[in-house]
């Protein structure tokens, strides 16, 4: 009696089978092309790059962008110490700075 219920809905259950599938494929196409569009290197199961992209243009392109990236963290380093200076100014008490600027200008005459 079970058997006989289900025979009806086998055709459903294929299309629903086959419809899932090409809803997956489809959508590993499309993160593939995503990935080739944006210039990510694919990737196997393990996660190892299949084609590593090893032209000059991309080796230059990346040493630029080490270099900037230097850059850009030597001047976050310089503003984090002026906002650390900022922050200690702001926050000090008026007597005690303006004790510290005369005693500053004691020590330069």
């Amino acid at each position: 009696m079970g058997g006989e219920a289900i025979v009806p809905y086998v055709p459903l259950i294929i299309a629903g089978g086959m419809l899932i599938a090409l809803i997956a494929i489809t959508g590993w196409i499309f993160t593939t092309w995503l990935r080739v569009k944006n210039g990510y290197p694919l990737e196997n199961s393990w996660g190892k790059a299949v084609y590593p992209r090893k032209d000059d243009e991309a080796m230059e392109r990346i040493k630029l962008i080490s270099q900037e990236n230097a850059q850009l963290r030597a001047e976050l380093g310089s503003v984090k110490d002026r906002l650390a200076n900022v922050e200690r100014i702001v926050t000090d008490d008026a007597h005690r700075l303006g004790h510290e600027i005369d005693s500053l200008r004691l020590t330069k005459n």
